[in-house]
């Protein structure tokens, strides 16, 4: 994600990843409405709009209240009268645009995962580099923490969310040893305590990594929901997209890029009808255009971008599926 200065509202360093690559992919008409759905500390949206033309307008959204407080006040707020900023998952685009009165738009740009302020931040619970208490939620001011779900979840659901979001093979041990600790009156509330549960029950480490990364980044996604807000904000985004807009998508690991490939996959490649053999493809609604990996110069200049993977793709004039038409209509109420 993206690069705040050292400030008030911001006191976490981080360096905007894929910087030129996104904006580049994401920026198709000057004077086009375009939407951040990741604001983080602006970033890309800083970029974008110093390339923007006076009829330009973009709208950040970010669920953080401190990034959110980032771009309002002190040192690092944005005063372009072409920019806002809303409190809101992005999967919620379409509805907090048409408050906005924005129907479409000519590009949208999501930067996943958590960004280097929140990982910093030992009072947001998200790095076990650091003590703190077990919060993990993006926005603080709504749902259940890491530290409550560990409070109140069975052996089966916590196995289940670390496997499923971890990827971690170990991941029955490390529920069985969670639940124990539960069941001795010492529930984990603590990112320290959570750390010293997995390292017991991890009997062999991949090199370099601490045996709790997948765990803590298994937590982390259910707690934030983020697949399934990333296959509802890019559905979202495809519904907003005018006819050559563009969509860029940066992700960090196999679980988001997965949807995101698949997700472009499936409304970019051309549809045959194998019982018509002579019949023209059946266009589809994305055209894919883009995958970019980090330059070897920026993953040694920041070794976070290592795993990020930026697709890009470009809404075509094909209309919609009848089934996404309705189910807009259907919520509307027309």
């Amino acid at each position: 994600m993206d690069a705040p200065q050292d400030t008030p509202t911001a006191q976490f360093s981080h360096t905007t990843v894929l910087l030129h690559e996104t904006v580049e992919g994401v920026l198709n008409d000057p004077n086009g409405c375009y939407v951040d759905g990741t604001f983080g500390r602006g970033g890309h949206s800083r970029l974008l709009l110093g390339k923007l033309g006076e009829q330009g307008r973009l709208v950040g959204i970010d669920r953080d209240l401190e990034a959110i407080a980032a771009a309002s006040s002190g040192a690092t707020a944005i005063t372009d009268a072409r920019f806002r900023i809303l409190h809101s998952p992005f999967a919620d685009m379409r509805s907090q645009l048409a408050g906005l009165g924005i129907e479409q738009v000519q590009g949208v740009l999501l930067d996943l995962g958590v960004s280097s302020p929140q990982i910093d931040n030992p009072e947001r619970g998200f790095s076990f580099r650091f003590n703190g208490p077990l919060d993990m939620r993006m926005d603080t001011t709504r749902g259940e923490s890491a530290a409550d779900f560990l409070a109140r979840a069975d052996e089966r659901q916590i196995a289940e969310v670390i496997r499923n979001y971890g990827e971690e093979r170990f991941a029955v041990q490390i529920a069985k040893a969670l639940v124990a600790r539960r069941e001795s009156g010492s529930p984990v509330r603590s990112t320290d305590e959570l750390s010293e549960v997995v390292a017991r029950a991890v009997k062999t480490r991949e090199a370099g990594q601490n045996p709790a990364t997948r765990t803590f980044q298994a937590l982390r996604i259910h707690v934030n929901g983020e697949l399934e807000e990333l296959e509802q904000g890019l559905n979202a985004a495809l519904r907003l997209l005018a006819p050559g807009g563009r969509l860029a998508v940066i992700s960090f690991h196999s679980l988001e890029d997965r949807i995101v490939k698949t997700f472009i996959g499936a409304h970019s490649k051309d549809i045959v009808d194998r019982r018509a053999l002579f019949a023209e493809p059946k266009a589809q609604p994305l055209r894919a255009i883009a995958r970019i990996k980090p330059s070897e110069a920026e993953v040694a200049a920041n070794p976070r971008a290592r795993s990020a993977v930026l697709r890009v793709a470009e809404r075509t004039d094909v209309p919609l599926p009848v089934e996404h038409l309705k189910r807009r209509h259907q919520r509307t109420g027309g």
